[in-house]
């Protein structure tokens, strides 16, 4: 019997490894419907947020995709990322998604590689400061420098369709408790993280050191390979300061995208887009 339960658990990883797979090609001919609604007042409404059971599928704790493993985290209580958006349209629509429901791309929901599924999340375009609440319901992008992937109706509303992609900051809208070692009650009213300011900078943070020496070696590093925007910022909102090492500002997604390649040519993989 135990030997049968293990094989059904290999087989029901496998399909959903397959799922994941496919959701993680490229996508040559996808894009918004033939005669899709361009107007605002027919698009649905934000996703509510209510407190949902985790998925039994897509929920790993670990998952491969294209010889990447990625975690799914344990909790959405706190998080708070900035990064790039994209959307997926037409070529998805009416398969299944990571959580086994239907791809659905006039509703408002959103892939995430990390996120339970499944998670709402608010995500503000920080190009134009539309926001919009989506469910994260299904896992990608697994494209470089990509942190949501929006369902069309979603990238409608954050009016990212034509360009393709954004900048955006996502918040999850969490209904779990703040810490697995506190014990403090279940509430029944959603918790999301502060948002960032509308006039803030964005930034790519490439190291945070205690010690101003490493702060500046890392500078001097970025500065010799053509980094001319690099700098250190000193953090004094804690004791001791920390020496922050930033890349900036960034206004576009080509930008980003751009030098986030030149710094993994120079091995700094580790970065972060921040505000001021």
């Amino acid at each position: 019997m135990e030997k049968c339960e293990r094989c059904s658990l290999n087989l029901l990883l496998i399909a959903c490894v397959s799922l994941l797979v496919a959701c993680a090609a490229p996508r040559p001919g996808d894009g918004p419907p033939r005669s899709g609604s361009n107007v605002a007042g027919e698009l649905p409404g934000n996703a509510v947020p209510r407190d949902e059971p985790k998925s039994r599928y897509g929920n790993g704790p670990y998952y491969r995709v294209m010889g990447e493993t990625y975690e799914v985290m344990d909790s959405s209580h706190g998080y708070q990322e900035r990064g790039v958006a994209s959307w997926y349209g037409k070529k998805f629509h009416g398969r299944k998604t990571s959580s086994q429901e239907p791809y659905d791309m006039y509703a408002m929901t959103a892939a995430h590689k990390a996120l339970p599924l499944p998670t709402y999340v608010r995500v503000r375009n920080l190009k134009n400061n539309r926001s919009i609440v989506v469910r994260v319901n299904d896992r990608g992008p697994f494209v470089d420098n990509r942190l949501i992937d929006l369902s069309y109706s979603a990238a409608l509303k954050l009016d990212m369709i034509r360009d393709g992609t954004s900048l955006v900051e996502v918040t999850a809208i969490s209904f779990d408790k703040p810490g697995f070692d506190q014990p403090v009650p279940r509430s029944t009213a959603p918790v999301a993280a502060e948002p960032t300011p509308v006039d803030a900078k964005l930034f790519i943070q490439v190291g945070a050191f205690g010690d101003r020496k490493n702060a500046e070696r890392r500078f001097r590093m970025l500065r010799n390979n053509g980094f001319r925007q690099a700098f250190v910022h000193k953090d004094t909102r804690q004791a001791p300061a920390l020496y922050r090492v930033r890349i900036g500002p960034i206004a576009e997604v080509s930008q980003y995208d751009r030098l986030v390649g030149r710094l993994n040519d120079i091995g700094i993989s580790e970065t972060h887009l921040i505000s001021d």
